[in-house]
């Protein structure tokens, strides 16, 4: 493999943030903001969890993020006037496992509506190194097939995927559409119940959105069809769930959780049968959850 003609991981966390975030205008507003009257209040995470909020809930709800355009979710910290105001919200969205200080918050709330977006689909354990497997193409059958005493030793730390050496549930299923589609169903569900006045419109805005990111899905398969390589480096392993849905490897340089301090020993270290191709830079520092700071407005498909 030519690592000079790796994937760029600014073309494939740009793609992705770009396309998810392209399914609505990335709105910074707050409940605070008025005019809410008598809509559910609802509390989200960070901006993946706001989106699914404001999208399915539509104009039944104020939504609130406890993270601000531009901040790095992993490094949040409340301030003491947003855990109170999450005591008072009607529905808390959020993704447990990304922000401690969330998870901890929300424990102490009180709040009887809280939907964890983890529960809503199935996370798998994903390491540095992730390498999906693109059935339809022969020469990656054979890889398989030429690599299969391998695969054996990785089914035993996992789910035979994971080629790095560190590893863990990975939460960043917002990144992958289909994942994402289930956590939206999950989402639209939810609020039916905290909210049953309003069930239909809940109902018929979650089948939307699932139809939209189901043409976003679509649309990953055939772009990324005949790509020249399949290899992306990346800073954050944050897309082992787009390697693997679209037959992509994944090389990341710092694990699933960016943060130093919380980074597994050797994450920074790629398997020795692939230590030789690693190219010598990264090309990317943006977090995935915060994006471009100003996404395409344009619905895909």
């Amino acid at each position: 493999m030519n690592v000079r003609r790796l994937i760029p991981t600014t073309a494939v966390a740009g793609a992705v943030v770009l396309g998810l975030t392209a399914l609505s205008a990335c709105s910074t507003s707050n409940a605070a903001d008025g005019g809410n009257g008598d809509k559910l209040k609802v509390t989200a995470s960070f901006y993946p969890m706001q989106f699914l909020a404001e999208r399915i809930g539509g104009e039944h709800v104020a939504v609130t993020s406890l993270t601000k355009p531009g901040v790095e979710p992993h490094d949040l910290e409340l301030a003491p006037r947003q855990i109170g105001s999450i005591s008072e919200s009607d529905y808390v969205l959020y993704l447990k496992g990304i922000q401690p200080a969330v998870d901890d918050a929300i424990k102490q709330s009180g709040v009887k509506n809280t939907v964890d977006a983890a529960t809503l689909t199935t996370l798998e354990d994903h390491g540095s190194e992730v390498s999906g497997h693109d059935h339809g193409h022969e020469e990656e059958a054979h890889e398989e097939e030429a690599h299969e005493d391998e695969a054996h030793e990785e089914h035993a730390e996992g789910d035979g995927h994971n080629h790095g050496e560190e590893g863990g549930a990975d939460p960043h299923i917002w990144l992958d559409p289909v994942k994402y589609a289930e956590v939206a169903k999950g989402v639209g569900k939810s609020l039916e119940k905290a909210d049953p006045d309003h069930a239909a419109d809940y109902k018929k805005n979650t089948e939307a959105l699932v139809g939209e990111l189901n043409k976003l899905n679509t649309a990953y398969e055939t772009g990324l069809k005949n790509t020249a390589t399949k290899t992306f480096i990346t800073t954050h392993s944050a897309f082992g769930y787009l390697a693997e849905r679209y037959g992509l490897t994944q090389q990341g340089i710092a694990g699933i959780d960016p943060r130093p301090s919380r980074a597994p020993p050797g994450s920074r270290r790629s398997t020795p049968s692939r230590r030789r191709r690693r190219p010598p830079r990264s090309s990317s520092r943006r977090s995935p959850a915060t994006g471009p700071r100003r996404p395409s407005r344009r619905t895909p498909g």
